[in-house]
């Protein structure tokens, strides 16, 4: 095949690789915020998705009294939701890496996390 260049070819494939690993370490780095209840609670992801934290405002746990919710009650069910959240997570990541491995047939492709 006349000007069918292999090693351009790939040269290009790394460089788009290098440009994907690249963007995905940039959206780790950026954080985004939902909210819901009017503020009352408050999650924080990074852009690739995962998990990052859960802020509760004590009306949450007590809307009648919430000067009397404790901090620490607050921050062990802020973590409760974080460990079943970043649990979720884990699964969901490992269900989609099995299956996917199961389409390529277990070949290693060296591409980034998240591209499959």
């Amino acid at each position: 095949m006349k000007g069918f260049n292999l090693q351009k070819m790939l040269k290009q494939a790394q460089k788009m690789q290098s440009a994907v690993t690249s963007a995905q370490e940039e959206l780790a780095d950026v954080i985004v915020e939902g909210s819901s209840g009017g503020g009352l609670v408050n999650v924080k992801y990074n852009a690739k998705g995962e998990f990052v934290s859960i802020k509760l405002s004590p009306e949450v746990i007590n809307s009648d009294n919430p000067e009397n919710v404790k901090e620490e009650d607050i921050e062990t069910l802020e973590d409760l939701i974080s460990s079943a959240l970043k649990d979720a997570s884990s699964k969901a990541s490992k269900l989609a890496q099995d299956k996917m491995s199961a389409i390529t047939g277990g070949l290693n492709l060296d591409l980034p996390p998240g591209i499959l």
